[in-house]
């Protein structure tokens, strides 16, 4: 079954993608949520005609991702957590953590769009993915150190 995404889905596709998926997947949850509409012919000519209005918009939206990742660059972050003496922390740390520290430097970054390459359950250096755009991803380091 194809359908289209009116909205961003992790692990799926990006708004306006047209996906294939199972059919109930699609039927019972994607469609009643209105995350998707189903991918006839009329559907696909009003998406063409979409994508073809907002074409220059896309790119704005393109390109301001693409200057937030040049200006937080190669920023490495420091987070403090409570850690035990073998290294280990107490939980964990979660990308609200990191969208916090880049708020106070000055980078509004949403936490949904924030992920981790591995668990972060020591102390250490690790990085973390920004999903800024579909086009634009930009990686990012952080060491934990303990309190």
């Amino acid at each position: 079954m194809e359908i289209i995404l009116k909205t961003d889905i992790a692990g799926l596709g990006y708004k306006n993608d047209v996906v294939a998926v199972k059919a109930g997947y699609g039927r019972n949850y994607l469609i009643p949520q209105g995350f998707a509409v189903m991918a006839t012919p009329s559907n696909r000519k009003v998406l063409a005609e979409n994508i073809k209005q907002a074409a220059h918009k896309v790119e704005k939206i393109r390109q301001d991702a693409f200057d937030l990742a040049v200006s937080i660059g190669e920023m490495a972050l420091t987070i403090a957590a409570k850690a035990g003496d073998s290294g280990k922390i107490f939980g964990r740390v979660t990308s609200l953590q990191i969208s916090e520290m880049l708020k106070e430097k000055g980078f509004d970054v949403d936490r949904k769009k924030i992920s981790f390459d591995s668990e972060v359950k020591t102390t250490g250096d690790y990085t973390a993915t920004l999903d800024l755009h579909k086009d634009v991803k930009h990686k990012i380091a952080f060491s934990v150190v303990g309190e």
